[in-house]
């Protein structure tokens, strides 16, 4: 299969995702419905290496990831940041509700090693459960190990669904709010110029600088070298904590954009935001080529089971500490579900459901700046930190 046929076949897909989208209004993620159309594709003629071979392979993902995650913090406010502690304690009941669900009920059906290989990745990503995969394999545990990495990968088909409807209807309620003047925009970030020039010449820490220097790869040169700072600490910060990269970036994001470093959205400015997505949800995807038909029918039942026990519980945890906190139960069941995908998925279902609900550019800007924190907060949390470290742990009782 040549490079350009295996992009075309891979963008393909992703477009067929969009369509169905739209079509639905949301009620269908595009997330959804390109990972069953990746998952049909390895089980007919897609090679095992086809996002590697269509130009897509680890390394540039990592650097996607990098970007993106960077880019990412630029849309958060330091203050809007500080304003998240409620997203905080939500996303951790959500995983705290999982927990009590698998090692109660999940108990009862399956044996202590399932449990606890299927907890880190449930509410984590890759990282968490390479981890347990790699655990379960030197415990001599190869169905556990494979298992590790489909629940990973599946977990996504019940999260992407629920996230959709609970936003959908969040949104619907907060645009009730917004056409009977009850809610305003929060400010997610400064308010905007009042004119183009002024855009032009974000971030204000070169404001001096001729417009003419601030160029695509001069923005993407700021968003790397913010990048590498984050990187550069978490090497060094390891001899003493483990602190992902990936966590630093959306933080060294936020610090670079309110202090003047980086403007909002840089990757779009650069016009690279499109391109950066699509290559990091093709890398995503990639995972499901470990899928087979025959692994998916032995771990069927603890597969489907685990998911459905633990999101349960996470409903239940998340509806009572969203009560306390005075958070919609549809906000806070969307913000724990992160925990199924983290980004950018989060971001993407987010857009989707709001650009779904309204064609107004403000109404979208106000629901934008009251969905979109929590829940790229909530992904970076549940997905990016508390998994790891729960796999860390989990990791020593196999």
């Amino acid at each position: 299969m040549s490079q350009m046929f295996a992009i075309t076949i891979l963008v393909l897909i992703l477009f067929i995702g969009e369509i169905v989208s739209i079509r639905t209004r949301a009620w269908i993620p595009s997330i959804f419905i390109s990972a069953i159309l990746f998952l049909i594709g390895y089980w007919t003629f897609f090679p095992a290496d086809i996002v590697s071979l269509a130009g897509v392979p680890p390394a540039v993902a990592t650097l996607l990831i990098y970007l993106l995650i960077t880019n990412m913090g630029t849309l958060l406010s330091l203050n809007e940041l500080k304003a998240q502690w409620r997203t905080i304690l939500i996303a951790l009941a959500g995983i705290a509700g999982i927990m009590a669900g698998l090692f109660s009920l999940g108990m009862l059906l399956f044996d202590f090693e399932t449990v606890i290989v299927a907890i880190p990745p449930l509410v984590g990503g890759v990282v968490s459960a390479l981890i347990m995969s790699e655990g379960a394999e030197a415990a001599g545990l190869p169905t556990l190990a494979v298992f590790a990495i489909v629940i990973y990968v599946m977990q996504g088909f019940a999260g992407y669904p629920l996230t959709s409807v609970m936003l959908k209807r969040e949104g619907k309620n907060l645009l009730k709010k917004i056409r009977n003047n009850e809610l305003t925009e929060r400010k997610l970030v400064e308010d905007p110029p009042e004119n183009f020039e002024g855009e032009l010449r974000e971030p204000k820490m070169f404001a001096r600088m001729p417009e003419k220097y601030n160029t695509d790869f001069f923005k993407f040169f700021r968003l790397a070298f913010v990048g590498y700072l984050a990187y550069l600490v978490s090497t060094l910060a390891a001899p003493i904590v483990e602190i992902s990269p990936f966590v630093l970036c959306l933080l060294f994001g936020v610090i670079a954009r309110s202090i003047g470093f980086l403007e909002r959205h840089p990757l779009q400015k650069a016009n690279a935001f499109g391109f950066a997505i699509m290559g990091l949800l093709l890398f995503i995807f990639d995972g499901l080529k470990n899928a087979t038909p025959s692994m998916m029918l032995e771990i069927i039942y603890p597969l489907v089971a685990c998911i459905i026990i633990g999101v349960a519980g996470m409903y239940i945890f998340s509806f009572i500490v969203g009560k306390i906190l005075k958070v919609s139960k549809e906000m806070a069941f969307a913000v724990s579900l992160t925990a199924l995908y983290g980004f950018p998925a989060d971001y993407i279902i987010t857009v989707e459901v709001i650009n779904a609900l309204t064609k107004d550019a403000k109404e979208r800007e106000i629901l934008m700046s009251h969905m979109l924190p929590p829940m790229l907060v909530a992904g970076f949390i549940t997905v990016t930190i508390v998994s790891v470290i729960l796999a860390g742990i989990f990791v020593g009782f196999l």
